[in-house]
């Protein structure tokens, strides 16, 4: 496999209205990033994905773009953006942009015209089909809810959306729509944009049903055109693709280079039953066995063909440590990190979702109000009035699972509103920043932050992590994750007891017998020996030269 510059390093997600805001308005701002710079080149990063900031009205968070050219004003300004970009090539920190490809605003200009006239060459920009106000075409449920065909009385059609109906999706069988999203995609890399996260890019081929054609080949022959085009004329630019139903063997497509697509892609296997909409009320429906099978799969299939993206979570999705991890008391700490050292053990490129690196978790909402997030207020109204669901339980579901829990302001220390912001933030604090914040934890030499830099660092100290193959090993134990990475004659033994109590485990002799190295521990004065004795949520790696 040919080794890019981008396979060792570690990816931060940062959510552009929750994490820092330097004007006071209470939404975080390209400012508030530009101040943690520092921050961001001590923990150790190579690259920043940016949340969406292309001009937007905000129904759903920037997701939502009214103008691909502009930047919206609650981030900044175009000049604040590109004084972004200079700061960070100066710490050698790629800036990644969030492309929102497979829809846009409906106040966006090309949706405005397509809606005034069927003969606008902008009409066949999006998708429409015939019917009568009384009678939609057929088709599924939109994922925010209700018909995913929405009837405009001007043109006596319906558009398509998959998400909102404030959000139309574009028609990517239209070869002046690509040639426009193209000539955008160059803007923003002449701008000094280095890579690009493409939102929900597997649902931009439709099945002519009223749904998304994410098994389609005609979206790899998009992506090729796409990357033939724009960021495939630069070895200098990251890729990845927001795919949540693919397989293994279109991810070996999507990231292959021979394919010519994208670096890599973002597959939800992991994230399972999430979401408002899925009728399951566990967010944690994996056992450990079946997690293991689940990584492993994906491991292995892609380890000679294409590159996996590594992830925990994001901005759609529980926070880590309230989903896999144990986020009471005593065990949030020990769990926070034993989770870190298992991701980033693994091959692929690990992206940290902010507030990850310090042990954030879920959030307490009492009431809908207190929410924001446009799915979980949808789906509140939907399933409590028609008694299906009582408000309270409801809450009590959107708590557990809801995207709001990831989208709280970052919690940079203890004064109000956790540092964030001056004013009020957009979104409720969590109450626990009081304890669970960057300045404590930068005093704290054994917090889960300083532990992040440390895990960070093994990846650009030892090449095995980042190209070493992976070998499970105890698929079936129940307690405790153990694999191997192997580069030639070297070794590392990753050892994860997921138990909220103490577990022995024998280990492979030749760790014992070759006196291996302990790189990295979440607890103090861990020997090696032939039986591992294990605390409670314990997490060490091993290494041998061979």
């Amino acid at each position: 496999m040919k080794r890019e510059w981008w396979h060792s390093l570690t990816v931060y997600q940062i959510y552009t209205r929750s994490f820092c805001d330097s004007n006071g308005d209470g939404i975080g701002d390209f400012g508030g990033i530009l101040q943690k710079l520092d921050y961001l080149q001590e923990l150790g990063v190579g690259a920043i994905w940016l949340s969406p900031f292309n001009d937007s009205p905000n129904y759903d968070n920037g997701y939502d773009v009214s103008d691909y050219y502009k930047v919206m004003e609650e981030a900044g300004t175009m000049e604040e953006l590109e004084e972004l970009i200079a700061a960070c090539e100066k710490r050698e920190i790629v800036v990644m942009m969030d492309l929102v490809l497979n829809h846009s605003s409906h106040l966006h200009p090309w949706f405005l015209e397509a809606r005034k006239d069927r003969n606008s060459k902008y009409h066949d920009f999006y998708i429409w089909k015939e019917g009568t106000k009384e009678q939609p075409p057929e088709g599924g449920g939109a994922f925010f809810g209700g018909s995913t065909w929405e009837w405009v009385p001007e043109v006596q059609e319906y558009y398509y959306h998959s998400f909102s109906v404030m959000q139309p999706d574009l028609n990517w069988k239209n070869p002046s729509l690509r040639k426009e999203l193209y000539r955008m995609i160059q803007f923003w890399m002449d701008k000094g944009i280095r890579g690009f996260r493409l939102d929900a890019i597997d649902n931009i081929v439709k099945d002519g049903h009223g749904g998304n054609d994410t098994h389609s080949e005609q979206i790899h022959t998009y992506l090729m055109e796409m990357n033939q085009n724009t960021y495939g004329k630069s070895e200098q630019i990251l890729t990845v693709g927001e795919t949540g139903g693919a397989t293994v063997e279109m991810a070996q497509q999507y990231s292959d280079p021979e394919s010519q697509e994208l670096s890599m892609i973002f597959q939800f296997e992991l994230m399972g039953i999430d979401g408002i909409r899925s009728g399951n009320w566990d967010p944690k429906p994996y056992t450990l066995p079946q997690l293991k099978q689940l990584f492993e799969k994906w491991q292995t299939g892609l380890e000679e063909k294409g590159w996996n993206s590594l992830f925990w979570g994001n901005h759609d999705f529980p926070r880590v440590v309230s989903r896999f991890g144990n986020d009471r008391e005593p065990y949030r700490e020990k769990s926070a990190k034993m989770l870190a050292v298992l991701l980033h053990g693994m091959k692929g490129t690990p992206y940290i979702y902010q507030g990850e690196e310090i042990g954030m978790k879920n959030m307490v909402f009492h009431n809908i109000e207190e929410c924001n997030d446009i799915e979980a207020i949808n789906a509140y109204k939907e399933y409590t009035s028609d008694g299906r669901i009582t408000p309270e339980d409801m809450m009590r579901y959107i708590n557990r699972k809801g995207r709001d829990n990831a989208r709280t302001p970052m919690q940079w220390n203890a004064e109000k509103n956790a540092g964030f912001t001056t004013g009020t933030p957009w979104l409720m604090t969590n109450p626990c920043y009081t304890k669970i914040n960057v300045a404590a934890q930068e005093e704290d030499p054994d917090s889960i932050l300083n532990f992040y830099r440390k895990v960070i660092r093994l990846r650009k100290d030892y090449p095995i992590v980042v190209y070493g193959s992976y070998e499970l090993l105890y698929p079936e134990h129940d307690k405790i994750y153990a694999y191997e990475r192997i580069l030639g004659q070297e070794k590392l033994l990753v050892v994860c007891n997921f138990a909220g109590e103490a577990m022995d485990l024998e280990i492979p002799a030749e760790f014992v017998e070759k006196s291996a190295k302990l790189l990295i521990s979440n607890y103090p004065g861990t020997k090696i020996t032939d039986t591992l004795h294990l605390q409670p949520y314990e997490a060490r790696v091993y290494h041998i030269e061979g």
